[in-house]
């Protein structure tokens, strides 16, 4: 591997779940041109749908989105091939987001299916604990097929040490937790935030500079965006994620480098996004046709922009315009079975 090149990560679904992937793929990325080499599958895992890594060691995190929920610990070589250090049961259902303190000293999962937050130490090398807390969230929502009780979707820790936010797509909530440092336990803190009926919120995305953040709505296709005080975020502006005509539920959400712009991910209508974060509310200034239709996640790295597209068994790369914001389409796309996470 050259100076110019780094190892990446993609999860994905197996056969356990549907998909066609059999578990972390590593790929070379060209850190000059952006190109994608897929260097094969580094972990045989179930269903690892999504990936994270430490803040400080060389190890990675991922949940296995299954009935009987897991989250695995491997430690990252640096040719990227993957060796495990340890699992643990995740508490509930269909874990489908896994986050790190910043700190380095606990580990965040979202059980989706089981409508939860577990909390899992970490060790000096890494490696998760026994479980230090489970959280399960109650309520449900108007959509009697995708709200008939909570779903967590996300969970989403303060960079500098603020409150946990856990994003719930089943109660319309986004709850907030104080996470003791010490245990890992978690405290609620109220009021929790209340979107209205039928958003079905997924993902949400901090601003760099801590005072902002935008949460997209799965179910009715919405873009909001927040104020993040001390007493909680405060609703700013409401948007429609997509200017494009047909089905529209979006997927994640992220501030691009610089702080200028905000990417949506839209399945279905197979787009991003861009809006501009200049004024009030956010500003759709393009929106791309990303070659799939089901674009599950996506992620920067340097001026590019990696899009994966869990139907169409696909990474497409983007370049990203530094004045504009506005990806441009580079070459053909790289095949990867059924990626549900891209990790830089």
């Amino acid at each position: 591997m050259t100076g110019q090149d780094e190892i990446v990560h993609i999860g994905g679904y197996t056969a356990e779940t549907g998909g066609r992937g059999e578990g972390v793929v590593a790929a070379r990325r060209d850190r000059a041109t952006g190109g994608l080499t897929p260097l094969g599958v580094v972990a045989v895992t179930p269903s690892p749908s999504f990936l994270v890594r430490h803040p400080a060691l060389p190890v990675l995190y991922a949940c296995n989105e299954l009935p009987d929920g897991r989250v695995g610990a491997f430690r990252v070589a640096p040719d990227g091939d993957l060796t495990p250090l340890g699992e643990r049961p995740s508490g509930g259902a269909e874990p489908c987001h896994v986050a790190v303190a910043p700190d380095g000293r606990h580990l965040f999962v979202a059980n989706y299916g089981g409508g939860s937050v577990a909390v899992f130490g970490l060790d000096a090398e890494g490696v998760p604990g026994e479980r230090a807390d489970l959280v399960r969230h109650e309520g449900h929502g108007p959509d009697t097929d995708r709200q008939e009780h909570a779903h967590c979707h996300m969970v989403s820790p303060d960079p500098a040490g603020g409150a946990l936010l856990a994003v719930d797509l089943g109660t319309d909530s986004v709850y907030r937790y104080d996470v003791d440092a010490g245990s890992g336990r978690l405290t609620p803190r109220e009021p929790r935030v209340s979107t209205p009926p039928g958003t079905g919120p997924r993902h949400l995305a901090r601003h760099p500079d801590g005072r902002r953040a935008w949460l997209v709505g799965e179910l009715d296709a919405t873009v909001t965006a927040y104020d993040l005080t001390p007493d909680g975020p405060r609703e700013r502006a409401r948007v429609d994620a997509s200017g494009w005509a047909g089905h529209v539920q979006p997927s994640e959400v992220s501030v691009g480098p610089g702080g200028r712009f905000l990417y949506v991910g839209n399945r279905g209508v197979g787009t991003v996004a861009v809006f501009a974060l200049d004024g009030e509310a956010p500003e759709l200034v393009a929106e791309v046709d990303t070659g799939g239709e089901w674009p599950r996640h996506f992620a920067f790295a340097g001026e590019h922009l990696y899009v994966a597209d869990e139907r169409a068994d696909m990474i497409r790369i983007f370049r990203v315009d530094p004045v504009s914001g506005v990806p441009e389409v580079m070459g053909e796309p790289v095949p990867v079975a059924s990626p549900t996470c891209f990790l830089p």
